[in-house]
């Protein structure tokens, strides 16, 4: 039977399970990615497994989010992580050396491979024929342990390219045009992969953009063939020796299907505050702007700051925009700096930042209150940028960079030029040198664990009865960094739970914390649709179940964020009739009897709203494992008690 590529990837690294959509299925993992806002608790969590070693191909640690060392917090989690890696045997990546997705790709991506990362956009990796899959912390520790990650088999939908590219339109467009077809929920429980002709002119980074972003769809991860382009990369980075060709079957199928015809698209930009609101550029043209940021995970390649460089020769940006320039790792900064691009960028007045994630998390680069900020980033979250009330739009590198000189959102194909040439270089400078690899003899390291650091909380199981409050009741589209938010006050506190907590649903209910601190007991909190869309932090799941979160309630939930609840004993439900969501208000008394025991499958869930005096249906979509793992309070207390194999 014709496979496509996706059904071929997860195929060669079934452990067990079928190829049949929405069935359980797990998954051999070659390679895992963490950086240092999500790494400090995959470290913590690998070690409290009580294992020596990791027994995966490659295990890399980014530091490039937590950058910014306004106190010793940040510094401190440095010297953790890197005391880590030389214990457990993992590559380090300091800070300084650049986002951890292009980085990876530059230096450990191999076409075929698996990779598994506490980082949503992990998936950026399927760029180059890997199936690459953002996921908890705690999964990426026990991916480290050798263990197989457990999902749910995706449907595959299948996007076929056609055409080209026309000037001043680049492959930010591409990925904004399936925002805007498909919404934020449009990839749930999907592989997307991209296919056809239209593929000839997209280079390896191009397609880096595509796939990092698809996981604002919602999709488990995006998947391109390994080919030429693929090819050139390797050769560029100096591992041609790692390629291998990947391509679908002749005649193969999708679940879905959709094409899209290159040569038809124009510059496109996402308004506020999601990254689906997405309109032409120039249906919003003429609004002033405050501020124009370069770089992030979703446009790292050399031609997203070449091409900028060149619009900007010889000219100034407007004296009333800042114009954020932050290179996406060292490499990449040695290129412009010898090519002279660089100079031409500061020319024209632009800021230059360390390279790293920045901005992009909040970590610096806030925008002024109420003015727009234009952004390469993934993401415009209300309050993601630093700023409470922000005005965050996402685009291409060239509508950033007119708009910059224009002092107002501009369409790039007003601008007074041809569009810049560019080719890719046959070879950029070797990164792997800059990182620390692990040691081949294993020796005795001591972690180095500053008072920042707090041990893990333990948890116990869901109680016989659990009764309690509705304690919150969201919306749709509540994102983790609404849960818990990101930002240079709350990211240092990431090794810290008891700390962290205390921001827990701040941008949603200033009061969260002291009402979950004064009930000390269990309670529940109500969402609407696609609840925990966005980042894979688990913190978003550790705080609310450190105040006492027990159970979630929602109309749908995004997979990462159900899975980060279930793996810290938080039981998600959801409305059988999305009408009930209306039924259920914020402080109402609920009570759930034998919450576990009720957990059948194909059976409903009863819920007793105590304040009512009523009984409401719900339901649950947890496989057999997930049933037991909320048995044992959570996935740390089950692989503990569960897992003698592991070899401790």
């Amino acid at each position: 039977m014709a496979r496509n590529l996706a059904q071929k990837l997860i195929e060669s690294h079934l452990h067990s399970g079928s190829l049949e959509p929405g069935s359980p299925i797990e998954l051999k993992i070659d390679q895992t990615l963490a950086q240092d806002a999500t790494g400090t608790m995959v470290m913590l969590e690998f070690e409290s497994l009580g294992l020596p070693r990791v027994k995966t191909e490659v295990s890399a640690q980014y530091v490039d989010h937590n950058l910014l060392q306004t106190d010793f917090k940040n510094a401190d989690d440095h010297l953790f992580l890197r005391s880590a890696c030389r214990k457990f045997g993992v590559w380090y990546s300091r800070p300084g050396n650049g986002v951890s997705h292009p980085v990876h790709m530059s230096c450990f991506g191999i076409p075929g491979k698996t990779l598994l990362g506490s980082d949503s956009h992990t998936c950026a990796a399927g760029s180059m024929g890997m199936l690459a899959i953002g996921a908890g912390g705690l999964q990426v520790a026990l991916a480290m342990a050798g263990t197989p990650f457990a999902l749910t088999m995706p449907k595959v939908m299948g996007v076929k390219l056609e055409g080209e590219l026309p000037s001043w339109v680049s492959a930010k467009d591409i990925i904004l045009e399936m925002l805007r077809r498909h919404t934020v929920k449009g990839g749930v429980n999907k592989v997307i992969e991209y296919y056809g002709p239209g593929l000839d002119k997209l280079t390896a980074m191009d397609r880096h953009v595509i796939a990092n972003m698809g996981q604002e769809l919602g999709a488990t991860a995006s998947v391109f063939p390994a080919d030429s382009a693929v090819k050139a990369f390797l050769r560029q980075q100096q591992r041609e020796s790692d390629f291998v060709e990947l391509q679908a079957d002749g005649g193969a199928s999708y679940d879905e299907q959709e094409t899209i015809d290159l040569s038809k698209l124009e510059p496109l930009i996402a308004c506020p505050s999601s990254p689906d609101k997405v309109v032409p550029v120039r249906e919003v043209a003429g609004q002033p702007i405050y501020q124009s940021y370069i770089g992030s995970s979703a446009n790292p390649g050399l031609r997203d700051f070449v091409i900028p460089a060149r619009m900007v020769e010889g000219r100034l940006v407007d004296d009333a925009v800042s114009f954020d320039i932050n290179p996406t790792s060292r490499q990449l900064l040695e290129e412009i700096s010898r090519s002279g691009d660089l100079g031409k960028l500061l020319e024209a007045g632009a800021r230059l930042h360390q390279t790293g994630c920045n901005g992009c998390i909040g970590m610096g680069q806030a925008p002024a209150s109420g003015r727009i900020s234009l952004r390469t980033v993934p993401r415009n979250f209300p309050g993601r940028s630093g700023t409470r009330e922000d005005q965050v739009y996402l685009c291409s590198p060239e509508t950033a960079t007119i708009s910059a000189l224009k002092g107002e959102i501009t369409d790039p194909r007003d601008m007074d030029m041809d569009y810049p040439d560019f080719s890719e270089p046959d070879e950029l400078s070797d990164m792997r040198p800059l990182l620390l690899a692990p040691q081949e003899i294993p020796t005795e390291v001591e972690l180095v664990k500053g008072p920042n650091i707090e041990p893990l909380p333990d948890f116990e199981g869901l109680p016989r009865t659990l009764t309690g409050p509705i304690l919150l009741k969201t919306g749709d589209n509540v994102s983790t960094d609404e849960i818990l938010p990101a930002g240079s006050d709350i990211l240092p506190l990431r090794s810290n739970i008891p700390e962290i907590s205390r921001y827990a649903f701040c941008r949603l209910d200033e009061q969260f914390y002291d009402r979950a601190m004064q009930l000390n007991g269990d309670c529940f909190v109500v969402g609407g649709e696609n609840y925990g869309q966005g980042s894979s932090r688990e913190h978003a799941a550790i705080a609310p179940r450190y105040l006492g979160v027990r159970c979630v309630i929602a109309k749908s939930m995004a997979r990462i964020h159900r899975r980060n609840l279930i793996n810290f004993g938080i039981l998600p439900l959801l409305f059988d009739n999305p009408g009930d969501y209306d039924q259920l208000e914020q402080d109402a008394e609920l009570e759930l009897d034998n919450p576990v025991g009720q957990l059948e499958p194909g059976k409903p869930v009863e819920l007793k709203i105590v304040s009512a005096n009523k009984t409401l249906s719900l339901r649950h979509d947890l496989s057999p494992a997930e049933i037991k793992t909320l048995g044992h309070g959570g996935l740390i207390n089950e692989t503990r008690e569960e897992h003698p194999d592991i070899d401790r």
